[in-house]
């Protein structure tokens, strides 16, 4: 499979105005939203795991979800932030496997799987 990265803005819902725009690798390893510590206090937080956090990926609805700040290396001066599982399913979101890229899931099936004895 190919990489996907892709754009995410993640605010600070308390203090409007704090917010971090950035290309993200999207991980379906990671559990959520992870960004580097050093960036903790553009968004004027001081916690290792925060939320909620307004988190906006591409031109994707935003939803309200938890952000990761985990001490990173950068790469030639540039971090890689992660979007994972749980953002992605909170987004609605699914990644093509075909097209490389991620789309809006349709809907939610919600009905009681039937166990068959």
């Amino acid at each position: 499979m190919g990489r996907i990265v892709t754009s995410v803005t993640v605010g600070n819902i308390i203090e409007a105005g704090r917010e971090i725009r950035c290309d993200a690798l999207v991980d379906t390893g990671a559990y959520c939203l992870t960004l580097p510590a050093a960036w903790k206090a553009r968004l004027g937080l001081q916690v290792e795991i925060f939320g909620p956090v307004r988190i906006q990926i591409d031109a994707f609805d935003a939803i309200a979800g938890e952000v990761l700040f985990l001490e990173m290396a950068p790469e030639d001066g540039l971090y890689e932030p992660l979007i994972g599982y749980i953002t992605l399913e909170q987004s609605r979101l699914v990644v093509d496997m075909v097209g490389h890229r991620l789309v809006r899931l349709p809907h939610v099936d919600l009905k009681p799987v039937r166990r068959v004895a």
